[in-house]
């Protein structure tokens, strides 16, 4: 072998041992489902939320701390999962972004996302944390004030928030003459009815008690939409991603949680306002 080919052959066997070394550094995690434990982050549960987050589903728009509804079925389910609260991690995305096909950058997501087949296409569920229904809400100064049916609110300006079931319920149920009012969020919904830009909103149950008690100056809950076809309320999942490898020990983790009772027991604590209002017929 000439010199020169000693030298390449060399060169060659000194890259190869760079290509073993910085694979052997490499890291093992990745977007959901991609690589290793299949967590974002090995040893950290990554968890996503709404920005912000709101109450009662949040408080004060520090998940971290928590308090709220969800903040604590977050920390339940990361319990089940076997991480300590100092092993969460959380991150913040639209309630769009965490719906859409592709990977994610958290493990599992809680924004108040009905559990829909649509939706399903796109991203997983693991099984329901909570239910509820879609609730109509105004102002005692709306023109809305005095329905009581939905016949009442088919000639008034109905609004909700987009890509939710609040949106459809007003589509579906409502039906209103001028179509629905769609709002990025359910804020500037609240800010549409309170400029009287909007007639009324619809949101769900939980939310529907704390904007009209809390937020609306003179708020008024009109009464609940019905359930279609007979169906139960609302289910509300944690989304994961599509065929994520975290979607049958999240579902078992929320379905431990049920069985045990905690469920409900946090329901109790954070939601205990959130009562039967009249059905709408």
């Amino acid at each position: 072998m000439t010199r020169r080919n000693i030298l390449r052959a060399v060169a060659a066997a000194g890259a190869a041992a760079i290509a073993l070394s910085l694979a052997a550094c490499a890291p093992t995690t990745g977007p959901s489902g991609d690589a290793g434990s299949g967590y974002v982050t090995d040893g950290k549960l990554t968890i996503g939320t709404g920005e912000p987050a709101y109450y009662p589903w949040v408080i004060d728009d520090a998940p971290e701390s928590g308090e709220g509804f969800e903040s604590a079925i977050a920390y339940a389910v990361a319990d089940e999962l076997g991480f300590a609260p100092e092993d969460v991690v959380w991150v913040r995305t639209t309630f769009d972004e965490a719906i859409a096909p592709g990977a994610k950058d958290f493990d599992f997501n809680l924004q108040q996302f009905s559990i829909t087949d649509e939706r399903r296409q796109n991203v997983d569920f693991s099984s329901p944390y909570y239910e509820t229904t879609q609730v109509v809400i105004t102002t005692e100064t709306s023109k809305a004030a005095s329905a009581t049916s939905i016949a009442d609110l088919k000639d008034l300006l109905i609004g909700a928030q987009t890509g939710t079931t609040s949106l459809d319920a007003v589509e579906e149920q409502i039906q209103p003459t001028a179509g629905a009012q769609v709002f990025n969020t359910n804020d500037d919904a609240k800010l549409a009815l309170e400029s009287g830009t909007v007639d009324a909103i619809v949101v769900d149950l939980p939310t529907a008690f704390y904007l009209t008690g809390v937020e609306l100056t003179g708020g008024l809950i009109i009464g609940q939409l019905p359930r279609p076809d007979g169906k139960s309320g609302d289910e509300f999942g944690l989304v994961l991603a599509k065929d994520s490898p975290l979607t049958a020990e999240v579902t078992a983790a929320v379905d431990a949680l049920r069985e045990s009772g905690k469920l409900q027991e946090i329901a109790d604590e954070w939601l205990a306002d959130a009562a039967d209002a009249p059905v709408l017929q």
